[in-house]
């Protein structure tokens, strides 16, 4: 029986190892002529879920650049079946589902957060997070109170994909493919080359405050939303127990250096996290108990990382 829930939770391969599916909606905000869906502030509208690490990605992404004012939110929840339903109803609609299919009926696929949602066209532009921020960092500067935030600067951005690349699926998907792996080997592997990584970025931080030097890049949002839930989640549901980030000596710091830049704390909602992630998956906690802790001031505690200089070659 419980293969059959996690099957239905996280189809595996032969292995047991967790394969996350590729997003369906790829298009792109931008001034290309021929482009639907051009920016303007007041038009696009992001569907997310506070406890979802992709979609908070969008959030603080939002933040940093400045723009609450241009690009409208609505939150969504996880419901016991595993459909993100609606707060209120938007367009018509009250669940997910019904959102992807106003944008393409007849649609079939996964019905995931974020989405990028183009209000004039009624129609879903992306959903595909790495892409949505992408977007928001660069084709809405003129609506933005911190344009001059560039997070995926031209100068680094060859570093930044290679840190992308690794973190992605190593460390962002490397905790799912932890938690969702049906059997020994698929975990192991998983976990060995987790705890890898992170041990690299570790090692890493000791030269630069950040991942790319001294500036934040969307390297660094990445690698944030899924520190912020790995003490208080991947940790104990995920089985992600060699070490928790709090015992990195600069994983730790870098994380609340992260958390305390302007906006971002607003973003993390971490009763959110524990009650999506401990309420929702059955097969992983079936007494869908959530934890009482830990308390998110620590996160507020003394970093000591802004005297960090860059000494990468």
């Amino acid at each position: 029986m419980w293969q059959l829930m996690m099957s239905k939770l996280a189809p595996p391969d032969r292995t047991g190892a967790y394969i996350r599916p590729s997003s369906s909606f790829r298009n792109f905000v931008s001034t290309a002529p021929d482009n639907p869906h051009g920016p303007a502030a007041g038009r696009y509208r992001l569907f997310v879920g506070t406890g979802c690490p992709w979609a908070h990605r969008t959030l603080v992404t939002r933040a940093l650049k400045g723009l609450e004012d241009a690009i409208s939110v609505s939150i969504v929840y996880p419901s016991e079946g595993g459909m993100w339903v609606m707060e209120s109803e938007t367009f018509g609609c009250n669940t997910m589902p019904e959102l992807y299919q106003l944008a393409l009926p007849g649609y079939q696929g996964r019905c995931t957060v974020p989405v990028l949602w183009d209000e004039s066209k009624r129609t879903i532009v992306n959903n595909e997070s790495s892409e949505i921020i992408v977007m928001l960092n660069s084709e809405f500067n003129e609506f933005a109170s911190n344009p001059q935030m560039d997070l995926y600067p031209l100068d680094l951005r060859s570093q930044i994909d290679q840190w992308n690349e690794k973190i992605y699926q190593s460390v962002n998907n490397g905790v799912y493919r932890c938690g969702f792996a049906q059997s020994q080997a698929a975990y192991d592997s998983a976990c060995s080359e987790l705890f890898a990584v992170l041990d690299e970025i570790d090692r890493s931080l000791l030269r630069s405050r950040y991942l790319c030097g001294d500036r934040v890049t969307l390297a660094d949002v990445r690698l944030f939303t899924t520190l912020f839930r790995f003490d208080v989640v991947y940790y104990s549901l995920f089985k992600c127990n060699v070490r928790r980030i709090q015992d990195y000596e600069h994983l730790g710091a870098y994380l609340r250096d992260l958390y305390q830049l302007p906006g971002v704390a607003g973003t993390c909602d971490l009763e959110a996290v524990k009650r999506d992630y401990y309420g929702n998956l059955f097969p992983l906690n079936p007494g869908c108990i959530i934890p009482a802790g830990p308390d998110p001031a620590s996160l507020l505690k003394a970093h000591d990382r802004a005297g960090i200089r860059n000494r990468v070659s």
